[in-house]
């Protein structure tokens, strides 16, 4: 216990005598970093005193650059207000210069015009009392005037105003003829030309219908079939569509005649589908025809939608769009209603915008004036007056209700539109090749034009060509004078007009020709 107490009190002696020395060590370190520290601050002080006197000189140079730059601005600013101001003070005495002659010249100007004023009032004077003694010797004279003439001066002038009226009148007659003439010849030159650009800007096509059809089969065997047990079947056929079957030794055909297109197209798709399916007899086929009749008017419906959306027109009642459609299975001598209707609207169209009006309603009128040809019910009145009154009926505007109705001159044209539509239906159904005439009736027009220029003396042969609408005339040289042939052109002319019904026009050309035949042996 005892050594141990000792043991600690040495240990103790020991760090305290360790941390005596320690302490005189770490002051003995101190005092030199002290001198050290002391040493580098007066380096830094020195240093950061240096560094201060040379930015103080940078700024002292930047400043007296900036001031000598600023003074040196200040002074060309106030060089150019000096400028300015020399300059307004040169203009200020101009002015006051030109002022200054100004109203010298004023002045002198002023007593001119007094001069001058004078001189006018003298002159005012005067004339005013030669007026006086123009109006006494005026007096005198018309006294001796009417002495003279037996007339009062009011009836002398009553006559010589009617007769100055009567003269202009006659001169105004003879310019008014004149310009109307003129104008006709303009107008006429003006009408060809938008025709012709009509024409030529529409690309319709031709379709030629015909009143047959030819059902196409794949065997002859078939062709029983469709007759059925005593004819039962064919009978069936003809009494549900309305359409006549031939059946002859054609192969593997059969002709479905009727004048009306619609029926022929339900009788093609009623046979189309019996021939398909296998079952022909006559429940069947009445519940096709039936069945084909119904999906033909959706058809129809959807033609003359896409007819109308196709041509631009909009806001048409659902009737009428159906109507449209309808056209598609009508012709008319041959020609495809649609397709007249819809190359007609093109032609009121084009026609229309040149002469600067409506070309919206002009197609529109154009597309519907022929829907009168498409009744659903059979009626006494003609065409043109049945479309006008379902136009009217359905709404539509009334210029294309009296287009309609006045294309064929039944109606009283009341609107500028009507000729136009009156106008391209022509167009379109004299277009070479558009309608197509009976065999016979096309041979006999063809003859009765030949005969016709035969009648006339010294014609030598006729020809009727291109397809009658050309006539060339062969007339005698020794009887036929030149003079006489351009007379006898224009009268076989007008009698073609008067007397013939034709589509189109018709050419008249007369030829005469004087031949010297020598032979030289």
């Amino acid at each position: 216990m005892d050594q141990t107490v000792v043991f600690i009190i040495i240990g103790v002696g020991a760090l305290i005598v360790g941390l005596i020395a320690g302490k005189f060590l770490f002051a003995k370190n101190t005092k030199k970093q002290i001198e050290d520290a002391e040493y580098q601050a007066q380096n830094i002080l020195k240093e950061a005193e240096l560094r201060a006197e040379t930015i103080k000189k940078e700024k002292q140079l930047e400043a007296k650059e900036k001031f000598v730059q600023l003074k040196s601005e200040y002074d060309r600013e106030v060089n150019e207000r000096n400028r300015k101001i020399s300059e307004s003070e040169n203009r200020a005495k101009q002015k006051e210069i030109a002022i200054n002659q100004k109203e010298a010249g004023l002045d002198k100007q002023i007593k001119e015009n007094e001069a001058i004023k004078e001189n006018l009032n003298r002159q005012i004077e005067v004339v005013n009392h030669k007026r006086t003694e123009l109006e006494k010797h005026q007096e005198e004279h018309i006294r001796r005037l009417e002495k003279i003439a037996g007339l009062s001066a009011e009836e002398a002038k009553s006559q010589l105003v009617e007769s100055l009226k009567a003269e202009a009148h006659s001169q105004a007659l003879t310019l008014q003829q004149e310009i109307i003439e003129e104008a006709k010849v303009k107008a006429n030159k003006e009408a060809r030309k938008i025709v012709i650009q009509s024409i030529q800007r529409t690309a319709a096509e031709v379709t030629i219908e015909n009143t047959v059809t030819v059902f196409n089969l794949e065997s002859d065997e078939i062709k029983g079939q469709i007759i059925g047990r005593e004819g039962r079947n064919i009978r069936a056929i003809e009494a549900a569509t309305g359409v006549d079957l031939i059946v002859d030794d054609t192969p593997e055909a059969i002709i479905l005649s009727s004048f009306d297109p619609l029926r022929r197209e339900i009788a093609r798709l009623s046979l189309q589908r019996l021939v398909s399916d296998g079952r022909i007899h006559p429940a069947r086929i009445e519940e096709v025809v039936e069945k084909t009749r119904r999906q033909l008017e959706e058809q129809i419906i959807e033609i003359g939608e896409r007819t109308v959306i196709e041509m631009g027109i909009h806001g048409l009642h659902k009737e009428l769009v159906r109507i449209v459609g309808k056209m598609r299975f009508r012709s008319s001598y041959g020609q495809n209603l649609l397709m007249h209707s819809r190359e007609t609207a093109n032609l009121c169209a084009i026609m229309a915008a040149e002469l600067g009006m409506n070309p919206k309603l002009a197609k529109r009128a154009g597309l519907l004036h022929d829907i009168g040809k498409v009744p659903d019910e059979e009626t006494e009145l003609t065409h043109a007056l049945l479309g006008a009154k379902l136009a009217e009926k359905y709404g539509e505007n009334p210029a294309v209700v009296n287009a309609i109705g006045a294309h064929h001159d039944e109606m009283e044209m009341q609107y500028v539109i009507s000729p136009i539509i009156q106008a391209c239906d022509a167009i379109s159904g004299a277009r070479p090749g558009a309608r197509r005439e009976i065999m016979q009736q096309y041979l006999q027009r063809i003859k009765d034009l030949e005969n016709l220029a035969m009648d006339y003396t010294g014609v030598e042969k006729a020809y009727a060509i291109q397809a009658g609408r050309e006539l060339r005339v062969i007339v005698e040289a020794d009887k036929v004078t030149d003079v006489d042939s351009d007379k006898l052109s224009f009268e076989i002319a007008q009698k073609i007009q008067t007397e013939m019904t034709y589509p189109g026009q018709i050419k008249v050309t007369v030829i005469r020709e004087k031949r010297a035949i020598n032979i030289a042996r």
